[in-house]
């Protein structure tokens, strides 16, 4: 059950991180009727980054091989960074109409699902 936990719990943790990082893009675009100051979108990025790390720290802790769970710290990096990639395409796909994927994602992508079968090969 770790292993869902800590996946669950990492997918939560980065859609936040993406609408914190990215969201501001599309929902206060410059010179725009909802145009805020740089401060104002940097603080209100700080508090959806807050549940972020509400769902980022216990993610680490319940599937952290350093205190009983399935993952060592390499394997969770990874996963966290195939999680991000994953949580970002349908994020932009579904926000950013003008994104596209191109076969050139998809090799990047690829690799690094590459990359996730070889730290998982212990």
């Amino acid at each position: 059950m770790k292993y869902f936990y800590t996946i669950g719990l990492l997918i939560l943790s980065n859609s936040f991180m993406t609408l914190a990082w990215y969201g501001h893009l599309k929902f206060f675009p410059k010179n725009s009727a909802y145009s805020s100051s740089l401060w104002t979108i940097i603080l209100l990025s700080w508090a959806i980054a807050f549940f972020e790390y509400c769902f980022q720290v216990p993610a680490n802790r319940i599937g952290s091989s350093e205190l009983g769970g399935p993952f060592s710290l390499m394997q969770l990096k990874v996963l966290q960074e195939v999680i991000t990639l994953i949580v970002f395409v349908i994020f932009s796909s579904l926000v950013f109409k003008n994104v596209s994927l191109n076969y050139n994602h998809l090799i990047g992508f690829s690799l690094l699902i590459g990359a996730v079968y070889f730290i998982f090969r212990a």
